[in-house]
C-alpha cells in the first residue's frame, strides 16, 4: 500500500534544481511517483514504506546537495494501554500536514517525531494525540532517570493499591467458585447473591475504572484496544450477574469480571516493574555523569555544578574522582578506568598530552587537564542520546506485528461475536449463560500488548546491553542488518592496523646523496602532508634531529604521492604509478622496494629533478587482536575482505599475517573508490558491513549494509557509521554481529509466542475448552512473560569466547601506570 509525503526544499533556484530532485527520486527503488513544485520549494513523493523509508527519500535530496529543513521532538505520551493504542498515536501523527515520519514507542511510552517547522508545530502534535485520547508532552530535555523513576513508582504504588482492593474482595468470590468446583461446604453467607454483588461491585467500577476509561477514549476517537475487550467481557459477565440476581432467576458469574480484573492488574503491575528494568542500561549511563567540577578560575581552585563548565577551562581531578568532561592533560599522569564506556576492564596509562573521556574513573595520579567538550557535546551526551534514540527506534520485523495490531481488537470483538451467536443458536441452543462464558473468554484471552512488547522491549535491552559493551548501536534498523551480514570489508591502516605508521628503512640510489639528505628532504616535502605515511616519515626525521625546511608549490595527489619543491630541488614521493606517470626510470629501485612490500612495509618511492633517488619503508604494526577477530567472524561464517591504497605485495603480507585469503584482498585501492568497492559487492547479492576510522572511510561507511566505526576514529567516520565501537579493535565487530543475532533470536521468540498465544488462545476460548478466569490469567501474563524473555538478554556477553581464550592464554594485567621518566 502506497503513501504519500510532501516536504520543503531549501537551495533549489532554477527549473534545472527541479528536474534533477524529481529525476533522481523516481530512480530510487521504492518510488511511486514525484513532483517537485518549484514555486514553493515542494517535493511530493509517492512512495512503498515497505521498500524504502523517509530517511532514505530525504537522503536522496541532501545528496544532491540541497537541505530538507526539519526538526525532531520526543513526546512523553500517556494513556497508551496496548500495541493497538501505540498505532493509534503513531497514525494520528503520521497524518498531519508538516509530519515527516513518526515512530511511537510502546514499551518506553515515547513518540519520536520529525517535522518541517514552516508547516506544525510542536503544540499541533500534541493537540494531536490529545484529540487521539491520549496526553502528550514535548520533552525538550534528554532522559530524566529521577523523573522516570519516580513516575513509575508512582504508577506502582497506584497498582499497588488497587491489586489489594480487588484481591482482597475477590477471594471470596474465589473461594465459592472453588467450592462449587469441589463440593466444599462454605458458610450461606458466600453464597448469597447479593453479597457477591456487594463484593464484585467495588471491583468491577473502582478497580476496574481505568479500564472503562481507557475504553471510551479509544472508542471516542473511533478506534479500538485492549481496554474495549477488558471492559466488554467484565461487563458482559457483570451485568448478567446483575440481572440474575435482581430480575430474573440464573447462575451468577460475579467471580468471572472480579477475578480477571485482579489478574489483569496484577499482570500489569509486574509488566511495569519488568519494563523499568529493560531502561536500565541508560539509567546506568546517566549516573556516570559527575555532578561537580573542580576548576581554577582567577588564580584560585573553586567547586562548581558540572554544567557550568566552559571550553578551556583548567580541571582538577583527584585519585578515585570522576573525570566530569571531555579534554586533554596538560599536567600529571594517572591510570584511568574507562570499563563503563569501552566495557574494556583493563585501566588505561594516561599522561600529559592525552586525551580523558567524562564519566571515567581516575585510579590513582592526581592530574589537571584543559576542557575540550562539555555539556551535550562530550562523548558521554553523545553515547546517552544515540542509545535513547536506538531504543526508541522500530526494526522492520515489528512492521509485521504493528499492522496486526492495527486491525486485531475490531477482529476479535467480531470473533467474540460470532462465538456467542454460534454457541447460543446452535451448540447449545438456547443456554445464554453457556454463550456469555465463551463470548468473555475470547475477549479476555486476546492480547495485542504481547505483540507490541515483542520487538521494542527486546531492542531496548539489546542496544542497552551493547552500550555497556562499548557498542553503540543508532537504531534497530541498523541491529536487523547486522544479523543478516555475510561479508565484512575491513579498512587497514587504522582498523586492522594500529594507524600508527613509522618509519624503518632509508634506501639511497642517488650518487652523491647521503641517508640524512634524502630524508631531510622528503621530510620538508611530507610536512604539509596530514597522511599519516607522510608523518611518520616527519617524526623520524625529527627523531634525527634534521632541520626540515618549508617547501613550495606542495601538492597532494590522493591515492599516489605528494609533489612540491624543495630549495632548488624537485621532488616526487609515492608509488610506482606516480612516478611512471612522470616519466620516472624506476628500474633502479624496483628489486628494494620489492623485497620491503614482501616484509609488509609501504615503499614510497623518490624522485629527485627527474631521477630516482632512493625508497623510504614506513610499516604499520598489525593490532594484536585483529587475527582473533578475524577468525572469529571466519567461523561465524562471514567474509572477510580487506580494502587498502597500498600496493598488493605490501597488502597480501599483512593479509597473510592476520589470516585473510589473498583473492580477498582489494589493493591499491583510491580513497574515493572505496565506495564503489563496497557497492560491487553488494551488486553481487551480499549483505555488506564496512569498518574503517578515517575521513575517506565516511563514503564506504554509508555506501555499506551496515558501517562499522572505530571509536578511536575520526567524528566524520562515526557520524556516517551505524554501529561504533567504542574499544578500538575488531574484536568489537565479531561481537556486535554475535549482539544483533542473540536480539533478533529473542525477537523472534517473543513474537513466537505472541502469534502462537493468540492462534492457539482464541480458537480453545470459542470452542469452550477455557473459563474466563483461566483465560484472563493467560492474558494477563502473556505480556509479562515476553517482557521477561527480553530481560534474558541482560545476561548475554557479547565479547564471551574472547574472554575465554584470554583466561585459556593465562595472560597477566598490566602493572598500575608508573611515574614517566
Amino acid at each position: 500500500m502506497s503513501q504519500k509525503i510532501s516536504f520543503k526544499v531549501q537551495g533549489m533556484e532554477c527549473a534545472s534544481c527541479a528536474a534533477k530532485i524529481e529525476r533522481q527520486l523516481k530512480r530510487t527503488d521504492g518510488v511511486l511517483d514525484a513532483a517537485v513544485n518549484l514555486a514553493v520549494a515542494k517535493v511530493t513523493v509517492e512512495y512503498d514504506p515497505d521498500r524504502v523509508g523517509v530517511d532514505k527519500l530525504i537522503g536522496v535530496v541532501a545528496d544532491l546537495g540541497y537541505k530538507v529543513p526539519t526538526r525532531r521532538v520526543d513526546l512523553k505520551v500517556s494513556g497508551m494501554t496496548c500495541a493497538a493504542c501505540a498505532a493509534r498515536v503513531e497514525k494520528t501523527l503520521t497524518g498531519r500536514e508538516g509530519v515527516l515520519r513518526a515512530n511511537v514507542n510502546f514499551a518506553l511510552e515515547r513518540a519520536t517525531v520529525e517535522y518541517d517547522p514552516s508547516r506544525v508545530e510542536v503544540a499541533d502534535l500534541t493537540k494531536a494525540v490529545a484529540d487521539a485520547g491520549y496526553r502528550a508532552e514535548a520533552g525538550e530535555k534528554r532522559f530524566d532517570a529521577d523523573g522516570e523513576k519516580l513516575e513509575r513508582e508512582r504508577e506502582t504504588r497506584r497498582q499497588t493499591n488497587l491489586l489489594i482492593l480487588s484481591a482482597a474482595l475477590s477471594i471470596p468470590l474465589l473461594a465459592m467458585m472453588f467450592a462449587e468446583l469441589f463440593n466444599i461446604h462454605l458458610p450461606a453467607l458466600v453464597h448469597n447473591k447479593v453479597f457477591q454483588f456487594a463484593l464484585a461491585t467495588p471491583v468491577q467500577f473502582i478497580a476496574g475504572f481505568q479500564f472503562y476509561r481507557g475504553a471510551y477514549k479509544s472508542l471516542r476517537h473511533g478506534s479500538a484496544n485492549m481496554d474495549v475487550l477488558i471492559a466488554m467481557g467484565t461487563s458482559a459477565a457483570y451485568f448478567y450477574s446483575v440481572a440474575t440476581t435482581f430480575f430474573v432467576p440464573g447462575h451468577v458469574y460475579f467471580e468471572t469480571g472480579a477475578i480477571i480484573i485482579t489478574l489483569i492488574i496484577l499482570g500489569r503491575l509486574l509488566e511495569s516493574i519488568a519494563k523499568g528494568r529493560t531502561s536500565e542500561a541508560i539509567k546506568k549511563l546517566m549516573g556516570l555523569q559527575a555532578r561537580t567540577a573542580r576548576v581554577f578560575r582567577d588564580g584560585r581552585e573553586m567547586d562548581i555544578p558540572v554544567e557550568e563548565v566552559l571550553v578551556d577551562d583548567l580541571v582538577l581531578v583527584r585519585p578515585g574522582e570522576k573525570v566530569p568532561v571531555d579534554g586533554i592533560i596538560e599536567d600529571g599522569f594517572s591510570t584511568i578506568d574507562e570499563s563503563m564506556l569501552t566495557g574494556e576492564s583493563i585501566p588505561v596509562d594516561k599522561r600529559a598530552g592525552d586525551e580523558v573521556i567524562g564519566g571515567t574513573i581516575n585510579k590513582h595520579g592526581a592530574f589537571k587537564f584543559k576542557a575540550t567538550k562539555v555539556g551535550a557535546d562530550t562523548a558521554l551526551s553523545q553515547i546517552i542520546k544515540i542509545v535513547e534514540e536506538a531504543q526508541g527506534s522500530k526494526a522492520p520485523i515489528q512492521r509485521l506485528a504493528d499492522v496486526i495490531s492495527a486491525y486485531f481488537v475490531p477482529a476479535v470483538v467480531g470473533i467474540a461475536m460470532t462465538t456467542f451467536l454460534a454457541w447460543y443458536f446452535i451448540a447449545d441452543t438456547g443456554n445464554f449463560s453457556r454463550a456469555l462464558i465463551n463470548f468473555t473468554a475470547v475477549l479476555v484471552i486476546a492480547c495485542p500488548c504481547a505483540l507490541g512488547l515483542a520487538t521494542p522491549t527486546s531492542i531496548m535491552v539489546g542496544t542497552g546491553r551493547g552500550a555497556e559493551n562499548g557498542i553503540l548501536i543508532k537504531g534497530g534498523e541498523h541491529l536487523e542488518k547486522a544479523y543478516a551480514l555475510n561479508t565484512i570489508v575491513l579498512d587497514k591502516t587504522g582498523t586492522i592496523t594500529r594507524g600508527e605508521p613509522s618509519l624503518t628503512d632509508v634506501f639511497i640510489t642517488a650518487p652523491g646523496m647521503d641517508e640524512r639528505e634524502l630524508l631531510g628532504l622528503v621530510a620538508a616535502l611530507e610536512k604539509g602532508s596530514e597522511h599519516p605515511l607522510g608523518e611518520a616519515i616527519v617524526k623520524g626525521a625529527r627523531e634525527k634531529d634534521i632541520e626540515l625546511v618549508d617547501p613550495q608549490g606542495f601538492e597532494a595527489i590522493p591515492g599516489h604521492g605528494v609533489s612540491g619543491q624543495v630549495g632548488d630541488k624537485e621532488l616526487l614521493v609515492g608509488n610506482r604509478r606516480l612516478l611512471a606517470s612522470r616519466n620516472v626510470d624506476i628500474a633502479p629501485i624496483v628489486n628494494t622496494v620489492e623485497k620491503l612490500e614482501g616484509e609488509g612495509k609501504t615503499a614510497m618511492l623518490v624522485a629527485v629533478n627527474g631521477h630516482a633517488a632512493g625508497v623510504l619503508a614506513v610499516a604499520d604494526t598489525v593490532k594484536e587482536t585483529s587475527a582473533a577477530a578475524i577468525k572469529a567472524l571466519r567461523e561465524m561464517g562471514i567474509e572477510t575482505i580487506m580494502i587498502t591504497g597500498d600496493n598488493r605485495r605490501t597488502a597480501e603480507a599483512i593479509a597473510r599475517e592476520v589470516g585473510i585469503a589473498s583473492e580477498n584482498v582489494l589493493a591499491e585501492v583510491l580513497p574515493q573508490d572505496k565506495a564503489r568497492e563496497v557497492g560491487e559487492l553488494k551488486e553481487h547479492g551480499r549483505v555488506v558491513g564496512m569498518v574503517g576510522d578515517g575521513i575517506n572511510d565516511a563514503p564506504a561507511l554509508a555506501t555499506a549494509d551496515v558501517g562499522f566505526a572505530i571509536g578511536t576514529g575520526t567524528d566524520v567516520a562515526m557520524e556516517a557509521a551505524d554501529i561504533t565501537l567504542m574499544r578500538g579493535d575488531l574484536r568489537g565487530v565479531a561481537a556486535s554481529i554475535k549482539l544483533s543475532r542473540a536480539t533478533m533470536r529473542n525477537i523472534k521468540q517473543n513474537l513466537f509466542w505472541a502469534f502462537v498465544y493468540n492462534s492457539l488462545g482464541i480458537p480453545v476460548a470459542a470452542l469452550g475448552f477455557l473459563s474466563p478466569v483461566l483465560a484472563g490469567a493467560a492474558m494477563a501474563f502473556s505480556s509479562v512473560s515476553v517482557v521477561a524473555n527480553s530481560l534474558r538478554l541482560k545476561r548475554f556477553d557479547p565479547y564471551r569466547d574472547f574472554r575465554e581464550k584470554e583466561r585459556t592464554d593465562y595472560r597477566l594485567l598490566p602493572a598500575p601506570a608508573r611515574r614517566p621518566k
